[in-house]
């Protein structure tokens, strides 16, 4: 429930668990809503210390153990928000919630929108930096986490692999249908069958993928006077498999002149690894997440952008 200037209530049950288990001693003075995704919501909450942090509640898929253990593991790799406390099961806030310090900084979609050409450099660089040191963590195998031991499964899973079988399964139980002609769907299906063979090389991968890596979910601010990325937020979607899976998603839409270049040339000099043809390799995995987008509601505006980037897609093809 929320007022005319964005301020909302929060449940008897989480407000007992913020001031007696994750604030103790505080008293919350204000709780107002942030921009939240598909899958949670996110509020700033202020406390009479005039601190602020962020409550991350989960509507759709419950990620809070894997956000909390993504947190601790990459403190001091990258700019992540630090967890004060978390209830992954809900059995003291009464739904699963998670609750960290508040990050300083602006969207770099936003700074970019405005930007000259060195700052759209230093932030292309600057991003192409922390991918790299983002994907220099590594895990046992290639998979999906499910906990917070961070264990990727199940057993054998291949996130490279089928790509074909994905986005065919996504157009006929999604809502491409009316919004996709049946030759754009039949040329998407094609673009996934033949981009498949190639992906092949990259099974076995096992580094660290955000899966979201893209403008709305970093935030930057001026360091010695220069942009540089203060945060990457919202790791709900992180698996374990190849780096250019977050290439593709930061280069899915059409990005400011001198970003693409800087931000490449960022990974490269931060220890990331593009093969010779990582363009089409990285389009191909960004399908996964663009096929996936034509399962929600076809007025979502995630959807709306996706059916645009496919069509771009199957026009560049």
């Amino acid at each position: 429930m929320s007022d005319d200037h964005g301020a909302v209530r929060v449940t008897p049950p989480i407000r007992d668990w913020l001031t007696r288990v994750a604030l103790p001693g505080r008293r919350v003075v204000g709780v107002r809503a942030l921009t939240g995704g598909y899958s949670n919501d996110n509020l700033a909450v202020t406390t009479d210390a005039g601190t602020d942090f962020v409550l991350r509640r989960y509507r759709r898929t419950n990620a809070c153990a894997v956000e909390a253990a993504l947190a601790a593991r990459l403190a001091g790799i990258v700019p992540v928000a630090e967890v004060v406390a978390a209830d992954p099961t809900g059995s003291s806030a009464g739904e699963p919630v998670l609750l960290s310090r508040f990050m300083q900084g602006r969207p770099i979609g936003e700074v970019l929108r405005g930007a000259g050409d060195d700052a759209t450099t230093e932030l292309g660089r600057s991003v192409g930096l922390t991918l790299a040191r983002l994907g220099s963590v590594s895990f046992e195998s290639p998979g999906f986490f499910t906990d917070g031991t961070l264990e990727p499964g199940p057993a054998g899973v291949e996130p490279v692999s089928g790509l074909g079988e994905f986005v065919d399964r996504c157009l006929r139980q999604g809502n491409a249908d009316g919004q996709l002609t049946d030759a754009e769907q039949r040329a998407l299906r094609r673009f996934a069958e033949q981009a498949a063979p190639a992906l092949t090389g990259l099974q076995g991968s096992r580094r660290l993928v955000h899966a979201d890596f893209n403008p709305k979910n970093l935030l930057a601010a001026t360091r010695d006077g220069q942009w540089r990325v203060t945060a990457v937020l919202d790791w709900e979607f992180a698996f374990s498999s190849s780096p250019l899976f977050d290439v593709g998603n930061m280069l899915r839409d059409p990005r400011p002149p001198g970003f693409a270049a800087a931000f490449t040339d960022g990974f490269r000099d931060g220890g990331g690894e593009l093969p010779e043809d990582w363009r089409r390799l990285s389009q191909a995995l960004d399908l996964y997440s663009l096929a996936d987008l034509l399962t929600r509601p076809a007025d979502h505006r995630y959807f709306r952008r996706s059916v645009t980037r496919i069509r771009a897609l199957l026009r560049a093809d």
